[in-house]
C-alpha cells in the first residue's frame, strides 16, 4: 500500500458534504443552485485529480489514509483506491453533476433541501467506493438510505412515491443485515486465527482480512451472506422489484443515479469474492446460473413493458445479470468486462434515464401510448436517445461493445452452456429496445401534446453531448479503461486462482494416499 501525502480521498468525500451544508444554509434558491453547481464541478475536478495521481502499474491500494476511529475495536478510518475502484470516482461525480443540471428548473418545492441531498448522496457514494475498513464501508453503505428515502418520498413523480421510498428502505435494511453478520464473522475469525482475544484483536481492515486465512467451512457462510446483501442492492432476481417501483414513482434524476451506480455489483467484486475466495471458486457455477437467470428473466419482462422508465429499470437489472455472469467466469476477460460494464452503466443507463426524465417533464408521461413520432418533433433528443440505446445493446463503436464482447468471450471460455443464456439475453435486449424505439419515436403523431413539445434546451444538449463523447471515445479507445484496471484485475484473479489450486491439492491428497 502507498500512503497519501495529502488526504485527497477525504477531500472528495467531505467536499460534497460541505457543499450540502452550504446549500441547505443558503439564503435564497438562486444562491443555492449556484453553490450546488460549484461544489459538484469542484468534486468532478477533484476526482479527476485522483485519477491523475493513481499509478495504473502499481500493486495494492494507493493514496491510503488511515486514522484510528474506535481503537477499542480496532476500527479505523481507512481509505484507499486501486484499479478496480478509481474510475468509479469521476464517473460518479460526472453523473451527479449531470443529474443536477438536468433538474435545474424542474424542482419547484424545497429546492435547497433537494440539491443538498444530491450533494450529500454524492459524498457518501464516493465513501462506499474508497472505504477499506469494513465498518466504515458499512457506515457509508447505510448512510445512502436517508438521502434516497427523502428524494423519493418528497420529489417522486408517482402517487405512491412514499410507499416506494419505504419499500426501497426496507429492502436495503434487509440487505445490510447479512453484510453486518459477515463482517463480524470475519473479524472474529481473525482474532481466532492469530490467537488473540476479543475485542482487542478483532480486525475490520480489508487488507488485513485479505491476508487472514478463513476456514473453508466459514468461507461458504461468509460468501453467502455477502452475496445476499449485495444482491439486494445490485439488484438481482428475486430482489429486483424495488428498482422498477422506484423508477416509476421516484424522481428521474435519482433513478438515473440508482441505475448508473451499481454499488451492489461493486461490492461483490470488492468484498464477496476476494474475502471468501475458496467458496467463490467452488460456487462460481451457481453464481453464473444466478446471473443468467437474472439476465434472461429481466429481459423477458422488459420485452412486455410499455413505459420507458420501467423498461429501462428492467434493462438495468438484465445488464447486472450479465455482469454477474462475467464475474463468475473467473478469467481476465470476465473481471475486466464486468468492471467495464459497470462503468458503462454510469453513462449509458444514467443518460437514458435522464432522457426519459426530459420526456416525462415535457409530457407528464413516458407511456408509449402518449408518445409516437417523437423523432419528428425532437430530432436532437432523438439522436442522443438512439446513440445511448444502441450503446446499451453493444453497437460497435460505442463503449457498450468492448464490455459485452469481453463478457461474452469470458463466458464462452468458462461456462459454454451459460453462454447460450448470454446470447439469448443480447437478442432480447436488442428486441425490447428497438421495439420500444419504433413505437415511441417513429410512426404518426397521435397526441397534440407531442406536436407542441420542445426539443432539448442548451444545457440539456450540453450534458448529453458530454455523455455521448465519453461513450464514443471509450468505444473507440477501450484500452484507456482496460489499462487502468489491468494490474488490479490480475491481482484479484490470482487470489481466486491460488485458492482454487489449494482446493484442488486438498482434494487430490486423499487420492494420492490411496
Amino acid at each position: 500500500m502507498s500512503n497519501a501525502h495529502f488526504p485527497v480521498l477525504s477531500l472528495i468525500i467531505f467536499l460534497p458534504l460541505l457543499g450540502a451544508i452550504a446549500v441547505a444554509l443558503s439564503r435564497n434558491i438562486r444562491l443555492a443552485k449556484s453553490l450546488t453547481l460549484l461544489f459538484a464541478a469542484l468534486e468532478l475536478i477533484a476526482t479527476l485529480v485522483v485519477v491523475q495521481l493513481f499509478n495504473a502499474e502499481g500493486n495494492g491500494f494507493q493514496l491510503v489514509e488511515q486514522q484510528q476511529w474506535i481503537p477499542s475495536l480496532n476500527i479505523a478510518y481507512l481509505l484507499g483506491i486501486d484499479g478496480i475502484s478509481v474510475l468509479f470516482l469521476p464517473m460518479s461525480a460526472l453523473l451527479t453533476l449531470m443529474a443536477i443540471i438536468a433538474t435545474w428548473n424542474s424542482v419547484q418545492q424545497l429546492t435547497r433541501f433537494h440539491f443538498a441531498l444530491l450533494l450529500a448522496l454524492e459524498g457518501i457514494t464516493i465513501g462506499v467506493f474508497v472505504a477499506l475498513d469494513m465498518v466504515l464501508f458499512l457506515l457509508f453503505w447505510e448512510l445512502t438510505l436517508p438521502p434516497i428515502f427523502f428524494l423519493i418520498g418528497l420529489w417522486g413523480i408517482g402517487s405512491a412515491r412514499r410507499s416506494a421510498a419505504i419499500k426501497y428502505t426496507m429492502f436495503m435494511l434487509f440487505g445490510g443485515v447479512p453484510i453486518l453478520f459477515a463482517i463480524i464473522l470475519l473479524a472474529v475469525n481473525h482474532a481466532s486465527v492469530t490467537g488473540g482475544s476479543i475485542p482487542q484483536d478483532l480486525a475490520f481492515s480489508l487488507p488485513v482480512l485479505l491476508a487472514t486465512t478463513v476456514p473453508d467451512s466459514l468461507q461458504a457462510l461468509v460468501f453467502l451472506l455477502l452475496l445476499l446483501g449485495f444482491a439486494v442492492k445490485a439488484p438481482l432476481v428475486p430482489f429486483h422489484t424495488w428498482l422498477p417501483t422506484v423508477a416509476m414513482e421516484g424522481p428521474t434524476q435519482l433513478t438515473a443515479l440508482l441505475t448508473g451506480l451499481k454499488l451492489g455489483a461493486f461490492g461483490i467484486i470488492r468484498f464477496a469474492m476476494p474475502l471468501a475466495p475458496s467458496a467463490a471458486v467452488q460456487y462460481s457455477w451457481v453464481l453464473g446460473i444466478f446471473g443468467a437467470i437474472t439476465l434472461v428473466y429481466s429481459a423477458l419482462i422488459a420485452l412486455q413493458q410499455t413505459n420507458l422508465r420501467r423498461l429501462l429499470a428492467y434493462a438495468s437489472v438484465s445488464h447486472v445479470g450479465l455482469v454477474i455472469v462475467g464475474i463468475a467466469s473467473l478469467n481476465m476477460q470476465g473481471i475486466q468486462g464486468a468492471i467495464f460494464q459497470l462503468l458503462n452503466f454510469t453513462m449509458i443507463s444514467g443518460s437514458l434515464m435522464l432522457v426519459a426524465g426530459f420526456i416525462q417533464h415535457r409530457l407528464g408521461s413516458t407511456e408509449v401510448i402518449h408518445l409516437g413520432g417523437l423523432a419528428k418533433v425532437m430530432p436532437r433528443l432523438g439522436c442522443f436517445y438512439f446513440l445511448f440505446m444502441l450503446a446499451s445493446i453493444g453497437l460497435p463503436g460505442t463503449s457498450g461493445f468492448p464490455a459485452e464482447l469481453l463478457l461474452l468471450v469470458s463466458t464462452l471460455l468458462a461456462h459454454p452452456s451459460i453462454s447460450i443464456a448470454v446470447l439469448i439475453g443480447a437478442i432480447l435486449g436488442a428486441a425490447y429496445m428497438l421495439s420500444f424505439t419504433r413505437r415511441a419515436f417513429f410512426g404518426p403523431i397521435t397526441q397534440a401534446s407531442v406536436q407542441q413539445i420542445q426539443d432539448l434546451r442548451p444545457r440539456e444538449l450540453t450534458l448529453l453531448c458530454v455523455s455521448a463523447l465519453i461513450i464514443l471515445g471509450v468505444g473507440f479507445f477501450p484500452n484507456s479503461v482496460l489499462r487502468t484496471n489491468q494490474v488490479a484485475a490480475e491481482a484479484w484473479l490470482n487470489r481466486l486462482m491460488d485458492q482454487s489450486v489449494l482446493e484442488n491439492k486438498k482434494l487430490a491428497e486423499p487420492l494420492q494416499q490411496q
